[in-house]
């Protein structure tokens, strides 16, 4: 017996027209009459109506929509207006007669228990690089599974799965519907920007019409019920900033405000006794924070832009931002280059430096006008201890996990322990020795040598860690504000020659800015 259909939709005309790069759009409904019940056929009798025919009921009558291979495309409308049925045919349409690749947030399917750094990118340093540039740019987020993300976090991990498929057109049905409005905000403004930087086209299609500043589209579909449609094109320009960051305001902070997002730095909570604190707040949420300190005696790359000094002059001319972490909800809205920006003026020295792994990742401070100056390999004291631990059986990718590091040493013999202990003391280093005295601006070798030799096996997986940190690459970067005044002699040399990339040592890369 044939199964009697009761819905279709009927396709009268729907093309790309080519020469004028518009896609041409018809698309009717029909609804066949139900079976007739006694229900059914008592309410046809009361409303005169017939049973033996399909109703129509058209939807989109010779819409014609000049869609671009960098558009951003705003689809809104009620539920069952027919932003959906729009969606799907211009995707046909774009994979058939415009010939160009689409990927589909729906077809996205994640693996739910690898971690985040498996399951993106090609490499590790691309999948870094896709991962901060969605706002997952937390070392602790790298190592989750899709699973464990909250439902903003997934969203921001398709549109790095997206920007990694490479395909020019973007197609996001019910985009970000599930998502609080804030969220949804931030990953909208986030998303035109992205698409916008590498040249794609986005088409998203929602119920909500709240996005609309964070977006910024070019093409606007206001799709109501029956026939009835609104299209407006504007020029395609990036959004300016998130509409949240004008609901926010830098003010003088406290080390509990530090403490309350602390959980968020990749880092050790604690901080040296601190010369300034600023945070962002949103009424009287904390966005974020930023930690000035005083300087430390050395740091690498300093050399390059200042003469050196006394601990008494440094301490009245620089700074050292310690710390930059902002709550994850308002990641890729640019409120790390906004407490930088907006806090290096009251900082209160007249110059500023900030050594920094995730700036090589996330160049936010090089926005906020701080000047990249060197990159610092890994010291050769740090890659020796390495070394007798990789000969050990220790995975150098796992040092940073001091629970890992103890479960390994607990397996080693007292002559292994040993020679791990010895390897430390004739590879010393001045990190390692703040380690055991963080109060001393220098450490003192004997007692550095005591202190190791004694050392229990839970304080030599925290040193261990504390290795594994030297092992990262870090980027100084500098400011001032009439930077070439303070440049050290011989740096300004090589500055004024317009030299994009020299490298002065084997310990230091310089940059032109």
């Amino acid at each position: 017996m044939r199964r009697r259909e009761f819905f279709r939709i009927r396709q009268i005309r729907r093309r790309y027209d080519r020469q004028e790069d518009k896609f041409i759009i018809d698309i009717a409904y029909e609804t066949a009459a139900p079976e007739p019940t006694e229900r059914v056929v008592n309410v046809a009798e009361a409303f005169g109506l017939g049973l033996d025919q399909w109703e129509k009921f058209v939807v989109y009558d010779n819409v014609q929509l000049k869609i671009g291979a960098a558009d951003i495309v705003y689809i809104t409308g009620d539920s069952g207006s027919g932003k959906s049925v729009l969606l799907k045919a211009l995707e046909k349409d774009i994979k058939q007669d415009m010939q160009a690749t689409t990927i589909n947030v729906a077809d996205i399917k994640p693996d739910p228990n690898k971690p985040l750094i498996e399951t993106v990118g090609r490499t590790t340093e691309e999948a870094l690089e896709l991962l901060s540039k969605v706002g997952l740019n937390d070392a602790f987020l790298f190592l989750r599974s899709y699973a464990q993300l909250s439902d903003g976090q997934k969203y921001r991990y398709k549109i790095a799965k997206m920007m990694e498929s490479r395909a020019q057109f973007w197609m996001m049905d019910e985009f970000a519907a599930t998502l609080d409005r804030d969220t949804a905000r931030i990953v909208a403004y986030n998303l035109q920007k992205l698409a916008r930087q590498q040249g794609k086209a986005v088409l998203a299609a929602t119920t909500h019409t709240d996005l609309a500043e964070d977006l910024n589209p070019s093409v606007h579909i206001h799709k109501r019920f029956g026939k009835e449609i609104t299209v407006n094109y504007y020029p395609n320009k990036p959004a300016r900033a998130c509409s949240l960051v004008k609901e926010m305001r830098i003010k003088e902070g406290t080390t509990e405000d530090w403490r309350k997002l602390s959980g968020f730095h990749y880092r050790s909570h604690k901080i040296a006794a601190p010369r300034k604190i600023f945070c962002l707040k949103r009424g009287e949420e904390l966005c974020g924070v930023i930690v000035y300190c005083y300087p430390p005696p050395t740091c690498f790359g300093r050399r390059l832009v200042l003469p050196k000094m006394p601990m008494k002059e440094l301490n009245e001319k620089l700074s050292i931002i310690t710390r930059v972490v902002v709550h994850p909800k308002y990641r890729t809205i640019g409120l790390g280059s906004k407490l930088v920006k907006e806090t290096l003026p009251l900082a209160g020295t007249s110059y500023v430096e900030m050594p920094a792994v995730m700036a090589k990742y996330n160049p936010f401070a090089e926005k906020a006008g701080m000047r990249k100056i060197a990159e610092q390999p890994p010291p050769k004291e740090a890659l020796k201890v390495v070394e007798t631990l990789h000969k050990l059986g220790l995975n150098a990718q796992l040092l940073s996990s001091e629970k890992y590091v103890l479960n390994k040493l607990q397996t080693l013999n007292d002559k292994e322990v040993a020679k791990i202990r010895e390897t430390f003391i004739r590879n010393s280093h001045a990190r390692f020795m703040k380690h055991f005295f963080p109060h001393q601006p220098f450490g003192n070798k004997k007692a550095y040598t005591k202190e190791l030799t004694d050392a229990n096996l839970q304080k030599l997986a925290h040193l261990i860690k504390v290795c594994s940190f030297l092992l990262q690459t870090k980027v100084y970067l500098f400011w001032h504000g009439t930077f070439s005044v303070v440049l050290w002699p011989h740096f300004c040399k090589y500055a004024c020659q317009h030299i994009n990339h020299i490298s002065i040592s084997k310990k230091y890369y310089i940059y032109r800015n």
